[in-house]
């Protein structure tokens, strides 16, 4: 009998993260629903099913994976967190809600964080699995990076965290340089962005900038020479390809990183990424192979073997999930459903 998985999301990104681990699941012969509660349940293709709470309920499902910070304890199922991006300097703390069973980390660097807050804690499992958003596009990537074009192609991103992001600061740079004409320039922001900034770029472009509205960022990566951000968690994502990031104040800087503090230092910032000096490409190579060392595009198979796993041990950790009751009941305000809890 087919096992029933249950993507959750309360964000459209889950889309991008969650659907390589629903092609997983159905090469299975297994089945898989969506249930959301945030923008993203209106992008559902056809063949994609989206339930309500009552449904999930009747549903049973064996496992709900989702890339958000929390999830409805009230669902059946092994709960399971994928995680919506890499580490970028936040504290790994902040994530541990006390909603999940299994923590599946993209990397060595998560995996330690959080095998350590596992051992103090003792309500989660962590297994390392890599991070499924990108399994189809590693699976693509080719060994070295492409040629620079001409005219070179950079893509802008900032996070929205209003204490984390450039996007204010560099705008008129952005502008400036943008109307040269000497480079292309992609833009596109986290969704949680200011509108208002979001505005203004917008008002920027021209024939040499665009603003791209790709609920995946990484379909914009093949078209790119470098990235510009500063801490967002993409940067990393970016890194992979092995191609440049130009940050400003990055929250943790590294030689993997070409990172500015001040706005005047941005065009030549971009201009030693583009000529790719052999310190910095080698310093990107080591950060993004230890950030995450799988490149087979099979983290999404590695996570329902990290469930399996999980049950066949017995679907326990050695200490109960803390009362939660705060979180609970925003989840349930948020959520709309007042009736039994029921949790694995």
């Amino acid at each position: 009998m087919p096992r029933h998985y249950l993507l959750y999301g309360s964000e459209r990104y889950a889309l991008a993260i969650l659907r390589p681990v629903q092609a997983a699941i159905r090469a299975r012969g297994d089945e898989t629903a969506w249930f959301f509660d945030g923008p993203g349940a209106e992008d559902l293709a056809a063949d994609e099913t989206l339930l309500t709470v009552e449904q999930v309920r009747a549903w049973d499902p064996y496992a709900v994976i989702t890339s958000s910070n929390a999830v409805p304890h009230f669902f059946p199922g092994v709960k399971v967190e994928t995680f919506h991006g890499f580490d970028a300097g936040k504290p790994r703390h902040i994530y541990v809600r006390g909603f999940f069973d299994l923590y599946c980390t993209t990397g060595p660097r998560d995996t330690a964080a959080f095998s350590a807050l596992a051992e103090a804690q003792g309500h989660f499992a962590v297994v390392e699995t890599g991070f499924p958003k990108i399994d189809p596009f590693m699976s693509q990537l080719p060994a070295q990076p492409e040629p620079v074009r001409e005219p070179p192609v950079v893509l802008y991103h900032s996070t929205f965290s209003p204490s984390w992001s450039a996007a204010g600061v560099l705008h008129d740079e952005i502008a400036r340089l943008s109307r040269t004409g000497e480079w292309r320039w992609i833009v596109t922001f986290h969704p949680k962005m200011d509108p208002e900034i979001v505005a203004r770029y917008r008002a920027l472009e021209n024939e040499y900038l665009r603003f791209a509205d790709n609920d995946n960022i990484l379909e914009l990566f093949p078209q790119v020479d470098l990235m510009c951000s500063d801490t967002s968690s993409a940067l990393n994502e970016f890194l992979l390809t092995y191609k440049p990031v130009v940050t400003f104040k990055n929250r943790r800087p590294g030689p993997q990183l070409i990172d500015i503090d001040d706005p005047a230092e941005f065009e030549g910032a971009i201009r030693r990424a583009l000529a790719r000096p052999p310190e910095l490409m080698a310093a990107i190579r080591e950060f993004a192979d230890t950030l995450h060392p799988y490149r087979d595009g099979r983290s999404s198979e590695r996570i329902l073997q990290a469930i399996d796993d999980f049950v066949a041990k017995g679907g326990r950790n050695r200490k109960p999930k803390p009362l939660n009751f705060w979180r609970k009941i925003k989840l349930r305000r948020r959520i709309g459903y007042w009736g039994p809890a029921r949790t694995r």
